[in-house]
């Protein structure tokens, strides 16, 4: 626009009509998600939200998997016997499955940062609740809310990492969590080894005591702390402001990327108009977004939102994903959270028979030992912790390490074999690992399949989390990860409930269970929508 010879720019907005950056004499050609990322460029501010997201990745990990190291060290202290055990582990999975839904419509109607941000403080503070804890039903009740909060920035960062990435990266974003992830399950015994086994009583009162166990929790509560901080410093999605109507918002945080990666002005950014999103998801059924809308409005309007997702195209596609997640995480997190318990029967019979022996011998040592502690704990007899468990935390160490292999084998592959048909291989593996492990006949196989069975199932999951970001778009994108996640924690619980039964049935069954749960879910894996290089919606 000309004003007195003056060259002056016009600003954006939403409808993307006779939009001119400076010195341009013809209208701009609106530019979608996918052109306006890719000119942003990939670099240091990516890498920069890599490293925030390592802690957020952890809190998720440190939510669900503490316990399995804190039991051993704290029974003696809370008078834990094996069913307040069990129900320590069930009750983080309650919680998350009570609050999916809940989630996901704050996520997708507020934002992903005030989500991650939000969820990570509250997490926090109950994950410190829980490291004062001195009795059980104060643990089970910060367990319970900690497992509430943490359901919601995990599907937030999800959905923030793929929409800060064009279509032909966003298949690794997972790739890159798992390795994350990963590398919690290698931190938590690490750590254990570390700080469990030391031999220390703070009293501060008669009805206040601090053992290793509490300082093992007060450390882990650092985490999700440190991810609501560092998200402080990140802006919005630029995605989710694009399909709120807010695209001068959007537009600002494209130039923020682009100068970060590219070292180069804001001003020299190339896209000077992005096009009207809402007008867009209107026509296509997506749900109504308004821009600039108030936090009442936006509530209002959420509910409105969904109602795509309850109806075709994306119902169908809903309850499949949902179906085969709810088998492939029943699958993976039933073995993965009896490992410790498995090493802990390989570590007994090693110390009282000084040999190897075939993996149902040695589970057969552990019953054993499951029932002389209940009577110990029952009767008036001394309880001591035993801390001689070394060989149960670097087992879980070498299983964290493969993973964390797996997920870097796996994001060169992604791209070249596409989404899908990694998710029915890595099911195939997965599930013939677990197979395997029926038939295993010294520790070295044992724990090389166990292994082998954590890295391709963790890789198979969060390659299904990929597959649904591409399915559904922005409006529902971050409900329908948050469903899928609550369909398949469900099935982890349910599968922790079952695992049990069947080992009283003998061996095979929950190896076979297992093992048959994986590789039914590959074979449906080959009925998922192709997504590869599909754009955002």
């Amino acid at each position: 626009m000309n004003r007195g010879g003056e060259i002056v720019p016009v600003s954006v907005i939403s409808d993307g009509k006779v939009l001119r950056g400076r010195d341009e004499t013809d209208e701009e050609e609106p530019a979608d998600f996918e052109k306006a990322i890719v000119a942003a460029g990939w670099g240091k501010f990516h890498i920069i939200v890599y490293l925030l997201s390592i802690t957020c990745g952890w809190s998720s990990v440190f939510e669900t998997t503490t316990m399995s190291y804190v039991f051993p060290a704290a029974e003696c202290d809370l008078n834990l016997k094996l069913e307040h055990k069990g129900l320590l582990n069930a009750v983080t999975y309650i919680g998350m499955i009570s609050s999916g839904f809940f989630w996901g419509y704050l996520c997708d109607t507020l934002g992903r940062k005030k989500v991650l941000v939000a969820g990570y403080f509250l997490d926090g503070l109950f994950m410190l609740l829980a490291a004062t804890s001195q009795n059980f039903p104060i643990l089970m009740t910060a367990k319970f809310f900690g497992g509430f909060i943490i359901n919601g920035p995990f599907s937030a960062l999800t959905s923030y990492l793929s929409e800060l990435h064009c279509a032909k990266q966003r298949g690794q974003v997972q790739m890159v969590l798992g390795v994350i992830f990963s590398i919690a399950f290698l931190v938590l015994p690490l750590l254990a080894i570390l700080v469990l086994p030391l031999d220390f009583k703070y009293v501060i009162s008669e009805n206040f005591v601090i053992h290793p166990w509490n300082i093992y929790l007060f450390i882990s509560a650092a985490v999700p702390l440190t991810s609501a901080i560092s998200f402080i410093f990140l802006p919005e999605s630029p995605k989710f402001l694009m399909t709120t109507g807010r695209n001068e918002k959007a537009l600002q945080v494209f130039r923020k990327i682009y100068r970060l990666n590219t070292g180069k002005p804001e001003s020299s950014y190339p896209v000077k108009v992005l096009v009207d999103e809402i007008a867009i998801n209107q026509s296509k059924n997506h749900g109504k977004m308004t821009a600039n809308r108030t936090k009442k409005e936006a509530l209002i309007e959420g509910w409105s939102q969904l109602k795509p997702l309850f109806k075709r195209p994306y119902l169908p596609k809903i309850l499949f994903v949902c179906f085969i997640q709810f088998f492939s995480m029943t699958s993976l997190n039933t073995l993965r959270l009896w490992l410790p318990q498995l090493f802990q029967a390989v570590n007994d019979y090693q110390q009282f028979h000084d040999e190897s022996a075939p993996l149902c011998d040695m589970m057969s040592v552990f019953k054993v030992n499951t029932n002389e502690t209940e009577d110990i704990l029952q009767s008036s007899a001394e309880c001591v912790v035993n801390t001689n468990n070394y060989s149960v935390y670097t087992n879980s160490m070498v299983v964290a390490a493969v993973s964390i292999g797996s997920y870097i084998v796996a994001s060169g592959f992604i791209n070249r074999i596409g989404k899908k048909h990694l998710y029915s291989f890595l099911g195939i593996c997965s599930g013939s690992m677990a197979l395997s492990l029926y038939f295993s006949r010294n520790v070295v196989t044992t724990l090389t399949l166990a292994s082998l069975f954590v890295g391709t199932g963790s890789v198979m999951v969060n390659t299904l989390l990929a597959v649904i970001v591409d399915i559904f778009p922005t409006t529902l994108r971050t409900i329908s990860v948050a469903l899928a996640m609550m369909c398949g924690r469900t099935g982890a619980a349910s599968g922790n409930i079952i695992f049990p039964l069947l080992l009283e049935a003998g061996c095979a069954p929950p190896f076979f269970f297992v093992g048959i749960s994986s590789i039914g879910c590959a074979l449906l894996g080959f009925l998922l929508p192709n997504t590869e290089l599909k754009p955002l919606q």
